[in-house]
């Protein structure tokens, strides 16, 4: 069975994700712990970062890659168009996802983490106490926008983001409005890195990431509630409607039996 090691709520690794469940094949996720785990993904990849894909010899990092990689060695429905245009714009509309959207994104629920309360503390599980969720509600925006300055995602950074988005967003709906997919009448590997790489600005409406319940369909406020932008999520919602996996919610206890992510570390 092919293996992905991922962090679940990678938003590069659930591009992957998509595409593994539109090709209908079974995988199974290895949750890299952050830090030490990685050693053992160096060991394996010669580099640390998620996700990475291991099938029997082969090891495959970066998810431009795996992709690539998925469509050569397992061509049933294909992810890369036949005719040369619409390879070249889904080739152009991928590097452009993961460059813009993919980083923006990330860019921009940091600063809906540090300004709206009520989402930061979607993120936790719905076991959490009464007690944990006001303490992390209460941290002032301002306490979390001096240290997100210090990691390069400060209110400057953070509004230029948003303002990106906005222009990729309208873009989007643009190029939706007459087709059913973005290059093709088919889902193409520009379909599963917008859908997947806009995981930050939305979250999924059902529980397609092993997340806690209560983050789906919330985002980023000023992309999510505008208007204008309903059309993109409705497709994408659309578009994980057809062809992602819904995932059962896994207790951390079980996740080493194979019924949900495994984490590994090292010795």
């Amino acid at each position: 069975m092919l293996e992905l090691y991922q962090f679940e709520a990678s938003h590069y690794c659930e591009k992957v994700r998509l595409i593994l469940d539109y090709k209908q094949l079974p995988y199974r996720k290895i949750e890299v712990t952050p830090g030490v785990g990685q050693i053992d993904l160096f060991r394996l990849s010669g580099q640390r970062l998620v996700p990475v894909l291991k099938d029997g010899d082969s090891v495959v990092a970066d998810s431009t890659a795996i992709a690539n990689y998925l469509e050569s060695n397992y061509p049933e429905r294909p992810i890369l168009p036949v005719d040369p245009l619409g390879k070249g714009l889904c080739l152009l509309m991928e590097e452009w996802a993961d460059e813009s959207i993919g980083l923006n994104a990330r860019k921009a629920m940091i600063g809906a983490f540090n300004q709206h309360p009520n989402f930061r503390t979607a993120i936790l599980p719905s076991s959490a106490p009464d007690l944990l969720r006001n303490l992390v509600s209460s941290v002032p925006g301002d306490v979390l926008n001096l240290l997100s300055t210090g990691i390069g995602f400060g209110a400057d950074a953070v509004k230029s983001a948003t303002d990106a988005l906005k222009q990729n967003l309208e873009a989007l709906c643009l190029i939706l409005q007459t087709r059913p997919y973005l290059v093709s009448d088919y889902p193409t590997l520009a379909d599963f890195a917008v859908a997947g790489l806009t995981m930050y600005i939305k979250f999924p409406p059902s529980r397609y990431v092993d997340l806690p319940p209560g983050i789906c369909d919330k985002g980023v406020p000023g992309l999510v509630d505008d208007p204008a932008f309903r059309p993109f999520f409705e497709w994408r919602d659309r578009l994980y409607a057809d062809y992602r996996k819904i995932q059962e919610a896994t207790p951390a206890s079980n996740r080493s039996s194979g019924s949900g992510p495994t984490s590994i570390s090292i010795d």
